[in-house]
């Protein structure tokens, strides 16, 4: 960044210029603040809507246009040959847009297209671009200087790469920050793709997916609003700590109405229960939609007499090979509920054409007053029953003999590991858990077909969703597009769906367009090189990913004995915590609560992520539990006993390879068990 010391006025002048700027953002949010909605009178529902979508719109764009203290108004600015908007010949870049009193432009929004120059223009193709300026900022938003780079003339080659680093490298705390300035044009192709088809991206760890998938929503909501306001968007996130981490994006960049929530909140059952491992996979498993469908369509019989309607002195007979007629002719063609609806409606016509063959003239009420009548009733409740997906789900579970029946080609030993080795007495008692809510999202829809769907559908860390959960996110976004994110490589759940064409073929979005990122921006080279050596076990389909920033004693391992492995902890996140940044010691789940008393007990004021996601605002030092740690970052990362990550769980190789790509500066690995095997081989090179 160029310093005010060699250009004081040129960096007064740019201060002034954002004092400006932030003056007219509090003059827009007071004019729409005190502005009167227009409501329509009467009581219509039509007019009651209206009023109330009114009042929501002035409510969201109230709140867009809240200017944010910590966050920078503007980080960019490109000077142009010639005039780009209203004859202005040099644009500020910002996250949101800004106008004088007059309504001329003070900051471009960075999704408008008059802005894609900032992260497209080169040497090579200027796009009228004389001048890039790039704006360096305090952590309080205070602009502490600016870099220019010339695109016509001499110029430095990587001044861009510099402040990239720049901006990568300094210290942070707290939750994720935006990459708005950063955006690179890999980054950007996914970030302004059109809306449709729907977009998965597989990203390397530091590439910066989460981030491209958060501007992405931004991006859309910004040329898409219309559309997508009226299914809205939903951000799904693997657990609470981490939609606490990325809960401060979407604000900054202005989007205030964005619902961030997790899959178990989406289907709304808590889980009152948990699974052994393996039903949890069994249940997560494909197969379960067939296993499912099957279980509910059995409670469908077969007609063995007629039945016999009367209507004053008048009997009207369907015979029983009719009645085995209409219920073939229903069954599996529909959804359970309007199949029992249509079973008594299709009786009712039959029984119509009898009284027309008697040269009566009934109409649609005789129809529905006969679908109503009891013999009808007491048929369609003897052969087509009505269930509720309690019912279904618990005798699936409580049955071996109905499991066997229902479960198709899943094995013995598949069908053992589901039933309840103790089933409750009746559906009404039963405690169901995280995984059984999914089953019973997916017989709701079999029963009676979910209406509606959002417009847009955001999914992180996809790659460790189960087939059966991606099937109850696509019921979800049936006509809408998805942004699927995610990394194979650290696939940590045993149900994970595999693939991405797989993942793309349960969500029900098979159009979709898969692109790799690569780059490992936010992580040091050597760290990405170590950390790739569990490639080759973990994800032998992947290639080695590239980092483009190396850091001086970004990786060191350090080997200890048992009793002096806390001490040794203590020791390295007090001089981490000499310097700046955000410093995280992970660990295995059973390990984390122990290494937390010890630092505590030092003197160095820990928080235990988990129990405490606030205080990651404020509190420079972190302890993670390994489960929890998927899509974090930190300037500096303590990883303990790397061996009994990996033992913990079936997928401990993935879990630790999350784990060892969490600094975004350095890692220092403290062992006293081996190291597991996979780290100790020649790393691959690129």
């Amino acid at each position: 960044m160029a310093e005010s010391t060699l250009i004081p006025a040129e960096l007064e002048a740019e201060r002034a210029f954002l004092t400006e700027a932030r003056e007219a953002l509090a003059r827009m949010h007071r004019e729409v603040e005190g502005r009167e909605v227009p409501m329509i009178g009467g009581e219509d529902n039509d007019e009651r809507f209206t009023n109330e979508a009114n009042t929501r719109a002035h409510q969201q764009r109230t709140l867009a246009l809240i200017d944010l203290p910590d966050v920078p108004l503007f980080f960019g600015r490109l000077d142009y040959e010639s005039g780009t908007i209203e004859e202005l010949d040099q644009i500020y870049i910002g996250r949101r847009h800004v106008h004088d009193g007059n309504g001329a432009p003070l900051v471009i929004d960075w999704r408008a297209p008059v802005s894609v120059p900032f992260y497209r223009a080169t040497r090579n193709d200027r796009q009228r671009v004389l001048l890039r300026r790039r704006y360096g900022f305090s952590d309080t938003a205070e602009l502490t200087g600016f870099e220019d780079e010339p695109l016509l003339g001499a110029g430095e080659a990587d001044q861009a790469d510099r402040f990239l680093r720049a901006e990568i490298e300094r210290p942070r705390t707290g939750p994720m920050r935006d990459i708005v300035a950063t955006i690179q044009p890999e980054q950007d192709d996914l970030v302004r793709a059109p809306l449709h088809p729907t977009v998965c991206v597989q990203g390397a760890p530091g590439t910066g997916k989460t981030a491209v998938g958060l501007h992405r929503v931004a991006y859309l909501l910004y040329t898409e609003r219309e559309r997508l306001s009226r299914g809205g968007v939903v951000i799904v996130g693997p657990n609470r700590s981490f939609l606490s981490y990325i809960r401060k994006v979407l604000p900054a960049l202005g989007e205030v109405d964005v619902r961030q929530i997790t899959i178990d909140e989406l289907i709304s059952l808590p889980a009152a229960a948990s699974d052994e491992p393996e039903a949890a996979r069994v249940k997560g498993d494909a197969r379960m939609a067939g296993a499912l469908q099957r279980a509910l369509w059995s409670y469908v019989g077969t007609p063995t007499e007629g039945i016999l309607y009367s209507k004053g002195s008048q009997r009207y007979r369907v015979h029983d090979y009719e009645l085995v007629d209409i219920v073939s002719a229903l069954r599996g063609s529909t959804r359970y509920d309007p199949g029992r609806n249509a079973l008594a409606q299709r009786i009712a016509h039959a029984v119509l054409v009898l009284m027309e063959r008697r040269g009566e003239s009934p109409d649609d009420r005789v129809q529905n007053a006969v679908a109503r009548s009891k013999p009808v009733k007491q048929l369609v409740d003897a052969v087509w029953p009505r269930v509720t997906p309690e019912q279904v789900l618990h005798r699936l579970l409580s049955d071996a003999e109905f499991l066997a029946q229902a479960a198709g080609d899943l094995t013995k030993e598949e069908r053992a590991a589901l039933l309840w080795p103790k089933p409750p007495r009746s559906w009404k008692s039963a405690k169901w858990s995280g995984a059984d809510a999914v089953l019973l999202d997916e017989l709701e829809d079999l029963i009676e077909r979910r209406t509606g769907s959002l417009g847009h559908l955001v999914l992180d860390e996809a790659q460790d969703l189960s087939a059966m959960q991606l099937r109850a996110l696509g019921r979800r976004c049936r006509t809408g597009s998805a942004t699927v994110l995610g990394d194979l490589a650290q696939a940590t759940t045993p149900w994970a769906a595999g693939s991405w064409d797989r993942v793309l073929d349960h969500l029900d979005k098979t159009d979709g367009v898969v692109a790799e990122l690569d780059r490992g921006f936010r992580v040091p080279d050597q760290i990405i090189d170590f950390a790739a050596k569990l490639l080759p076990e973990i994800a032998p389909t992947l290639g080695v990913p590239r980092g483009v920033r190396t850091v001086a004693d970004a990786l060191s391992i350090v080997q200890t004995d048992e009793p002096s492995l806390p001490d040794t902890i203590v020791a390295f996140c007090r001089t981490a915590l000499a310097g700046e940044g955000s410093v995280a010691v992970i660990a295995a789940d059973e390990q984390i609560a122990d290494l937390r008393d010890a630092l505590a007990a030092a003197g160095l004021e820990p928080a235990l992520l988990g129990e405490t996601e606030e205080e990651m605002d404020t509190t420079r030092l972190v302890c993670v539990p390994a489960t929890l740690a998927k899509g974090l970052e930190f300037d500096a990362v303590v990883v303990a006993e790397p061996a009994r990550i990996v033992s913990a769980e079936p997928r401990g190789l993935h879990r630790l390879y999350v784990v060892l790509t969490r600094a975004v500066s350095r890692l220092q690995i403290i062992h006293a068990d081996p190291l597991p095997t996979a780290l100790t081989r020649t790393p691959d090179k690129h």
